[in-house]
């Protein structure tokens, strides 16, 4: 019989997330249904939203609950199919949070089918998956890019960030990115290619990033939030666009009801520029058109990607905080099974 390890939460947190915040269990698979399919997860990824589904507070997306799976995406094989729609040996993406197995009807909407002619299957996670669709219809819907201009994107040597700063490359703006510690800048500006790279941790962020911008800010993508926007605001041209994906620094408050975000940092200015909170699922119905876009760059040697891994569903909690602290480089993923 196999069974399904499953990762709980046990509590909401009060800041960073404790181990007493998630509970381990172990399941039964029962016996598929008609339309449904088994799936072996290989791997579980792990992203800043999932700390805001962790607290009670009315957003986007209604919050775990107490005793429910945490929520996440994750990549795995089917190795068991009572529907015609999937074949046993078929990859997939499925969004049914943090567990080592997975039974699903066939219709369900929060399965994918992966076509790994576009990358591989821990790529349908990352570059090719829900990150790289994330920086993909960020920018070219909400930030419209046009060639010639200054973006800045933080956390540049993220899953998003990283793509954002590649794929508007690819469109000929120029591309300041924002990450911390000189290891991570130097990937960013020597291996992606970026125009220039600033480590925030050095201390000098708004004069290197005045220095670093001459004609002003045109886009800020933002994913962090905090300082790093303080210090964006001031050179955001007018016309600027921000596409607001997420706000990490925050997302460990104990109330982030009351922390300054973004928007309130934005909206203080004289001129506000043009900005909003975007989720991918706006363009899900053109998900598998980005997908094959984004392969398609990988594959031309356009589009580069670094991956952090991490092994064993037990380690997720700790892997899952110290993404959250930015200890990752790159995508950061579980491995949970091997894919043969």
């Amino acid at each position: 019989m196999i069974r399904n390890t499953q990762v709980l939460l046990a509590k909401r947190p009060l800041g960073e997330p404790g181990d007493d915040c998630f509970q381990m269990q172990e399941t039964e698979i029962p016996e598929l249904a008609d339309n449904q399919i088994l799936i072996r997860v290989c791997w579980l990824s792990l992203d800043p939203y999932m700390r805001g589904r962790m607290n009670d507070v009315k957003s986007y997306a209604a919050p775990t609950a107490i005793g429910d799976i945490m929520t996440g995406e994750s990549a795995g094989i089917v190795i068991k199919s009572r529907s015609p729609k999937f074949a046993v040996g078929d990859r997939v993406a499925a969004h049914m949070g943090w567990q080592t197995h997975i039974v699903a009807n066939a219709d369900d909407p929060r399965i994918m089918k992966v076509d790994l002619a576009n990358g591989t299957l821990s790529a349908h996670l990352g570059v090719v998956g829900m990150p790289g669709r994330t920086a993909y219809f960020g920018l070219t819907e909400v930030g419209k890019p046009r060639a010639g201009e200054t973006l800045v994107v933080a956390a540049a040597s993220g899953a998003v960030g990283s793509a954002v700063g590649q794929i508007v490359k690819i469109k000929g703006l120029r591309v300041v990115g924002i990450a911390g510690g000189h290891k991570k800048c130097r990937y960013v500006k020597e291996e992606l290619k970026f125009d220039a790279c600033i480590d925030y941790k050095a201390g000098n962020l708004a004069a290197e990033l005045t220095a670093a911008c001459p004609k002003g800010i045109d886009i800020y993508f933002e994913n962090v939030g905090g300082a790093v926007t303080q210090a964006v605001a001031p050179l955001l041209n007018p016309g600027a666009r921000v596409p607001i994906c997420g706000y990490v620094s925050n997302y460990n408050d104990a109330d982030i009801s009351k922390a300054v975000t973004p928007f309130h940092i934005l909206g203080a200015l004289a001129n506000p520029p043009e900005h909003r909170f975007f989720v991918v699922t706006e363009w899900r119905d053109r998900w598998v058109e980005a997908t094959r876009l984004l392969g398609g760059w990988v594959s031309d040697g356009k589009l580069k990607y670094k991956e952090s891994i991490g092994v064993g569903i037990e380690n997720a909690p700790e892997y899952f905080r110290g993404m959250l602290k930015g200890k990752n480089f790159g995508k950061q993923l579980i491995k949970i099974a091997d894919e043969d």
